[in-house]
């Protein structure tokens, strides 16, 4: 599992003083970066093998200015061509978010999905949690 940890900004409240609900994509697409690395090391994008098929997300709670979040990224699912991207977002010890990207391994030459190489699937294993609760 991956965590990343961080402080929000005053930009990122809407106009009842809460985190804005547009944020916790952004901020779950930003820690998917260590996902990213484990297909593309350098993120060069000119060699990028991934395209986001799906994503959902679960508001559970309320989030605040000037209190810490901790984003958690693990593996919930792997299949051929593509995988899930389990995340939750915490707050003061509280999950407030929660969301699965469906990732695509994808050849953009042949614009058609590829297989996961198996290097890269024993990779990814490392951070493979059983069920969404699991990486809680």
């Amino acid at each position: 599992m991956f965590t990343e940890s961080f402080t929000p900004h005053f930009s990122d409240t809407d106009a009842l003083g809460h985190i804005n609900n547009t944020k916790v994509p952004i901020w779950f697409e930003g820690a998917r970066t260590p996902v990213f690395r484990i297909f593309t090391p350098t993120l060069d994008t000119a060699n990028w093998p991934l395209i986001l098929a799906k994503i959902d997300v679960s508001f559970e709670a309320q989030m605040y200015y000037g209190e810490t979040m901790e984003v958690r990224t693990a593996i919930s699912r792997i299949g051929g061509s593509s995988f899930d991207v389990y995340q939750e977002l915490w707050q003061n010890g509280q999950r407030v978010a929660s969301g699965t990207a469906v990732m695509v391994h994808f050849d953009f030459k042949q614009q058609k999905s590829a297989v996961i190489p198996e290097n890269i699937r024993q990779l990814l294993t490392e951070h493979l949690v059983e069920s969404s609760s699991d990486a809680s």
